[in-house]
Parts: structure tokens; sequence; C-alpha cells
């Protein structure tokens, strides 16, 4: 195939990716329980990338074929995925169900938690081992259900988690996490496998979104530098176990991807934009045969196919989506207005100068821009909050977003943050976003906005 565009790289990989699944059974031919989850975790994130329709059965079906046991087995990690995968069909679809079944998985896991070693859950129901998967997991898990729910109870685990985790040893001196812990409750030093780098980006980035405090970010990213320092021989992902990574291997990388992609879209460092996309570029170019099948290793020829190695490739190819854009900057003096002005007295805006003197009923602000495809898209706001939290109603073409967006404070009217708002469904053609104070929604306080950013 002759695709040009990541978007058509994608496509295809998705295509080829759709060949090992098994409507019968709701799995993919050739790799195990586990896989599975994470391989309907990449269909997941291409339709909410590419706003496609064509695999959205999938989740459904996989749902119902195996719903019987819950999702549960043996092993704490196998459940972490899924509860994962089912939190991310509950946001693409909005059913419930799902929510509901990473929240009974998610109740599982909690009794894998005693205090050895000071705390964590064990990787297995024998409680045979301590290691950093199964907790990285249950972080992000316990976040991510606060975020939906705002029931306390995910907050106070994903808050413990992560203090316990950090305090383990488990992150070498190098920023790098070790695979777990040994019998004396050390760090045991075996192979800082890329997944292992991978899934704590996500519980960090997502612990941030419940907290506000940066400071996560700052370990995410060194994290992330670490990993793409040592992990990744001229600038492609490299597992340590290649080029024989039996079954599970095969994996890693496209969760190390992914989750990178989300600190990209968080914290928008463009040395993650140009990895993601040099990784994508090679595993187009070096790892593919001519059936569009994807390798185990990203810079050396196609070795053979399966749905893991092929899910994984396509966590790079969908991280490109997003990453090879480029982003449309709406300052606020093009915005339109109501009830509103303008003002340049704070240093630190982009233009010509931003939103002001906002803070009661009857003021909005409308983004007007044009979109040459539909697809799903991360609004990025620029402000200031001097005055502390405040919050906004956001409208989308027609539509309530989310009826109280936080900005969190920023502590001086010249510091400026971003606020992301990820996976927006954007129509072709024209289209308005619209911050609109609206006390009944829970808008509160004053806010000074610089830009809107569609990426």
């Amino acid at each position: 195939m002759c695709a040009t565009t990541y978007r058509e790289r994608a496509d295809a990989g998705m295509a080829t990716l759709q060949t090992f699944y098994n409507p019968a059974t709701g799995l993919w031919k050739t790799t195990g329980w586990w896989n599975a989850a994470n391989v309907l975790e990449t269909t997941i994130d291409y339709c909410t990338f590419t706003d496609s329709l064509t695999y959205r059965t999938n989740i459904f079906n996989t749902f119902e074929k195996n719903k019987r046991n819950r999702f549960l087995n043996e092993f704490y990690d196998d459940q972490g995925w899924w509860a994962l995968t089912w939190i991310k069909a509950f946001d693409l679809t909005g059913e419930v169900r799902y929510l509901e079944a990473a929240r009974v998985i998610f109740t599982d896991m909690t009794k894998g938690w005693d205090n050895t070693c000071g705390g964590g859950i064990w990787w297995n129901k024998e409680h045979k081992y301590k290691n950093a998967i199964s907790n990285e997991l249950f972080l992000s898990i316990a976040a991510r259900l606060f975020l939906r729910t705002r029931d306390q109870r995910y907050l106070d685990w994903a808050q413990r988690t992560w203090t316990w985790f950090s305090k383990t040893g488990m992150i070498n001196a190098r920023h790098l996490i070790n695979d777990g812990l040994n019998a004396q409750c050390q760090n045991n030093g075996q192979p800082t496998w890329t997944y292992n780098q991978g899934v704590i980006l996500g519980g960090l980035i997502d612990l941030y979104q419940c907290t506000n405090n940066r400071a996560l970010l700052k370990t995410a990213e060194a994290i992330a530098d670490a990993a793409i320092q040592n992990l990744a021989p001229n600038g492609v992902l490299k597992e340590p176990c290649e080029p024989n990574c039996g079954l599970d291997g095969p994996q890693f990388k496209g969760i190390f991807i992914r989750n990178l992609s989300d600190l990209y879209r968080t914290i928008h460092k463009l040395t993650y934009r140009d990895f993601i996309l040099r990784n994508a570029d090679s595993i187009w170019a070096e790892a593919r045969n001519p059936r569009n099948q994807f390798g185990l290793c990203w810079a050396q020829k196609f070795d053979q196919a399966d749905a893991a190695r092929q899910s994984a490739a396509m966590d790079a190819l969908n991280a490109s989506i997003v990453a090879s854009r480029t982003p449309i900057v709406l300052q606020a003096e093009t915005a339109t207005l109501h009830d509103l002005v303008l003002e340049a007295v704070y240093a630190g805006y982009e233009a010509g100068g931003y939103v002001a003197g906002w803070n009661r009923d009857g003021q909005w602000v409308d983004f007007n821009f044009t979109l040459p495809s539909a697809g799903r898209f991360d609004l990025i706001f620029r402000y200031a909050a001097a005055a502390g939290n405040a919050a906004r109603f956001i409208f989308v073409n027609g539509r309530a977003i989310v009826n109280t967006q936080l900005f969190p404070g920023t502590g001086d009217w010249a510091v400026w943050s971003t606020v992301t708002l990820p996976n927006v469904a954007l129509q072709t053609g024209n289209n308005t976003v619209s911050l609109i104070f609206n006390q009944s929604k829970g808008s509160r306080n004053w806010l000074n906005l610089d830009q809107l950013i569609i990426l």
C-alpha cells in the first residue's frame, strides 16, 4: 500500500490487525489474555483518534463474549489491563456498563494490598511477587476512576499507591523502573522493560489531573527522558529481550509509546513528538512486510506476524496521528467576545492581548475555525488565574462538553498555564468552541484567556 500520511499508515495497519480478530471468542488469534486487553485498547485509541466507526463493534463483542468471569483471573496485572481498557471504552461510547466493569475489577484488585514491603498490591493472588507493573496499573485505574466518578475512595487509593511506590526504590538512580522487589523488599535489579516506564507515565498524568500537582509531571518527564535516552538506540525503542521476546515482550514497546503520547499531549514537549514520529517512521520503513504486518524489532527487517507485534506497532502509528498534526493556534484577539474585553497589561501573553474582566453570567468567548476533515482533537487552553482556581462551562458545536472545566490557579496574572480537554469530536468545515461563565454550571472566579490551540 502506498500510504503517504500517518493517518493512512494507521488505517492500513489497523486493517491488518483486524485480520487476527476472532469474532467467535472476542479475542485475537496468536495472543494471550492480557495481550487481548491491550489490543482492544489499541483499537479503541484508533477509533478515538480517527472518529472511525469501522471497528467499534469489537468493543461490544469482546465484552459480551468474555464478561462471564467479570474479567477476573489469578493475576492482578492481567485484571488491570482490562480495567484500563474498559475505562477507555466508556470514554468512547458513554456506555456505563464498561465503567462498572472497571470498578468491579478495581475492587477485586484492592484485595491484593497488604503491608508486606510497606504496602502495594501483589502480582498474583498467590502473593508471590510485588512488582512494578501491577502497582502502576493500580495507580492509574484508581486515578481514572476518580476522575470519572468523583468517588474520594479512588483518589485515596491513587495517592496511597504513589506514596508507597515512590519510596520502594523500584525507580532507580537513572530514573528507570526495574521489574519489582526482591524478598528483602529491595529493587531486584531485573530488566527495565519499556512498559514499566510507560504505564507509570499514564498513572502520574492521571494523578496530576486529580490533584493539579505539577511535581508529578516533572517525575513523569524524568522517567520518559531516561527511557528515551537509555532504551532507544538511534532513537528507536528496543526491548531488552530482543530479538527473542516470547509472547509477552512484543507488546511492551507499544504500551510505552501509548503513554508517552499522553504525556506529549499533556506537556507538549517537542522531543516527545519527534520521538513518536521517529518510531512510527522506522516501523513503516524497516519493520513492515508487503501485507502491512509489523515485526518485533522496529529498526530491523520484519520477522514474523502476530497480534501483539501488530498492536504494539499500531500504538506508535496511533500516536503519530496526533503527533503529526500541525497545531491550529487561535489567539484571543481573533475570538468573538460577549460582554468581555481584551487586555494587554500582564506579561507573558503570546500575541496582541488576552480576554479579561471575566467573572459573571452572560460573559463568554467563541472561537470559530474550520477543519478539512472530522476527527477527535485536543483543545488546549492557555490561561492565567491569579485569584485561585477558576471554572468555565465549555460548549462545542451546539452541545455541552464539560459543565465545570477546572482551570487551576496560577498564583500570578503574569504566570500562564495550560489545560487540555482531550479527544473532543470536531466536524468537517466550521466549528465553534465556546467558553461560558455560567454560575448554574459551577463557573467561578476570574480568568484571563490567551489562546486556544487545536491539536
